[in-house]
């Protein structure tokens, strides 16, 4: 029996154990699950607390934009995302889409005068930047508006913006941030080109001008680009005023030119090295480049030159390593003369010499540029120019005894000389051995006859030539060129189509002065007539006021309307 209460006993303790034990787990997943809940209700508390703060602050920043774009716009709120795409354009204006225009015409902008936008990129999630590439991510810059014909939600950018807005690579959907702003006219303005040889340009900030007229704003930090001919410059925008990005139209900008820093100079652009009368420069050229100098004619050596008592020389001398070079001279405007472009040139082999005289019309005061061309090999040279009194000698009269009508004479059967009678057989005899004449039509020369192997003539030109200069003739003159507006003709050809026909040809504007591309034949009939390019038939259009009544007359029309009108010459 009491085996059976101890039985007993020990079951009711092991059951009470397992209802504690029980009630103990129960106690613990209520408390944990208590703890899960509380969690749960604080993350959906802190979830939305954030949600509002970031509503709050979206607003905030929205009312923010609203109040900056007001201010900016002056009363006139625009701002869209829009995918960039490059277009081939001129400037600084780009294309809106068509609904860009509605919005911006409901407010009023077309009101308010020109039409700027700021532009900005848009920093995308995923990007890998960096710290160093945070300044690149926040590039801004500013544009005109060319015209609303771009597709829904696209901005179309020509060059200049987009080199600005993508200085490095573009990501692959390139977002922009375009906002409309007013911008102030700028009084002034710092650039720096990148290289050195922009400040050699005849009358640089002239064709500066000539350049920003494709543009409506500056921004500081925009890098510019400048082309002169199959030239390109590029210039950073280093200060403006009276703010950081200004309007460029119809505003007068002072305009300063620093010289570009030792770290940013470039070693490919071209320079002009100053050379003097009777000094040498020494010079390395390597095949296909140039090398390039220039010096001036003043008053008092033209007056010596139109005397005819001096002569300009131009001299290279090449040291005989293989090597060999071209030689070529330009007036300017023409600053940088090449195969195709140049006025004067020489292509002997080895050392050369070029003779300047009053008698070539193209002669005259002013700066010239010389070019030596490296036209095989690496070839050091020195180039010098000196002004060179002419050797006048005295004429006499000819003796009685030399006088042909005085003396019996014969032609020579082999060399077509006229020898006196009584000495003709022993010379012939000896002319027949030593001498043979060219037989090409038209040459005649008398040669010795182990010169006579190395005197060719040029197949296509009929020139006469030692046989080791012909190679670099039919290279120089021969070999077809191509035009940067694609016409392929032969040297002669190129420096004749180059100088008159080319529409990259650059011409001085008979209206705004500047250096500009000829372009095509003008478009008005008129104008064609009047011999008219077609730059200078657009840039004719633009009117100014008569000096004498005050009337508003189109540039080209003010020399008809001075004669019609007011009878003036």
């Amino acid at each position: 029996m009491d085996f059976e209460l101890r039985r007993a006993r020990e079951k009711l303790d092991k059951e009470q154990r397992e209802r504690k034990e029980r009630a103990k787990l129960k106690l613990d997943r209520e408390r944990k699950a208590k703890e899960e809940a509380k969690k749960q209700r604080d993350a959906i508390e802190a979830a939305q607390r954030s949600r509002r703060l970031d509503a709050i602050e979206a607003q905030l920043k929205a009312e923010q934009q609203m109040g900056e774009s007001l201010l900016a716009g002056r009363g006139v709120v625009f701002y869209k995302i829009l995918e960039a795409i490059p277009f081939q354009g001129s400037g600084d204006k780009i294309k809106l889409p068509p609904s860009c225009f509605t919005e911006l015409s409901d407010q009023g902008a077309f009101d308010k005068g020109p039409m700027y936008f700021q532009l900005s990129l848009v920093h995308q999630e995923g990007s890998s930047a960096t710290k160093d590439d945070e300044k690149e991510n926040n590039r801004t810059t500013h544009s005109g508006v060319l015209e609303f014909t771009a597709d829904e939600g696209s901005v179309a950018i020509p060059p200049h913006v987009w080199s600005n807005l993508f200085p490095v690579d573009a990501p692959n959907i390139p977002l922009v941030e375009v906002r409309y702003v007013r911008l102030s006219k700028g009084t002034y303005a710092k650039l720096q080109p990148d290289g050195i040889g922009f400040s050699d340009l005849p009358n640089h900030k002239a064709i500066l001008e000539t350049s920003l007229r494709q543009h409506a704003t500056l921004s500081q930090d925009d890098v510019l680009t400048v082309k002169y001919g199959e030239l390109t410059y590029k210039l950073r925008v280093l200060e403006l005023k009276p703010s950081s990005s200004i309007s460029v139209l119809e505003t007068d900008i002072e305009v300063d030119i620093v010289n570009p820093g030792v770290e940013s100079e470039r070693t490919d652009q071209y320079v002009l090295k100053p050379l003097a009368f009777g000094a040498s420069e020494s010079g390395l050229v390597e095949e296909g480049n140039y090398m390039y100098y220039k010096f001036s004619i003043d008053d008092d050596t033209w007056e010596k030159l139109v005397s005819d008592d001096v002569k300009i020389e131009v001299k290279i001398d090449a040291e005989a390593n293989g090597g060999d070079t071209d030689l070529y001279v330009s007036k300017h405007p023409l600053i940088f003369p090449n195969r195709h472009q140049h006025e004067w040139s020489s292509h002997d082999v080895g050392s050369k010499t070029l003779i300047l005289s009053s008698k070539d019309r193209n002669l005259g005061t002013g700066t010239y540029s010389l070019a030596v061309y490296g036209f095989k090999g690496t070839t050091k040279y020195q180039v010098s120019v000196h002004v060179q009194e002419n050797s006048k000698h005295k004429v006499g009269q000819q003796a009685t005894h030399s006088s042909s009508m005085e003396v019996d004479t014969v032609e020579c059967r082999n060399c077509k000389h006229f020898i006196p009678s009584r000495s003709i057989a022993l010379h012939e005899a000896y002319c027949s051995r030593h001498n043979v004449v060219c037989p090409h039509a038209g040459c005649g020369i008398v040669l010795r006859i182990e010169e006579a192997k190395n005197h060719v003539h040029c197949d296509k030109c009929g020139q006469a030539f030692h046989l080791g200069e012909m190679e670099k003739h039919m290279k120089v003159f021969h070999e077809p060129l191509r035009c940067p507006c694609g016409v392929v003709l032969e040297k002669e050809d190129m420096v004749q189509h180059q100088a008159s026909d080319c529409p990259l040809r650059l011409i001085t504007c008979r209206f705004c002065g500047d250096m500009v591309q000829a372009g095509s034949s003008a478009m008005d009939v008129r104008d064609r007539l009047r011999g008219l390019s077609e730059h200078e038939s657009i840039c004719g259009s633009r009117t100014a006021p008569c000096d004498s009544c005050g009337r508003s007359v189109m540039l080209k029309d003010m020399d008809i309307h001075h004669i019609a009108v007011h009878q003036k010459n």
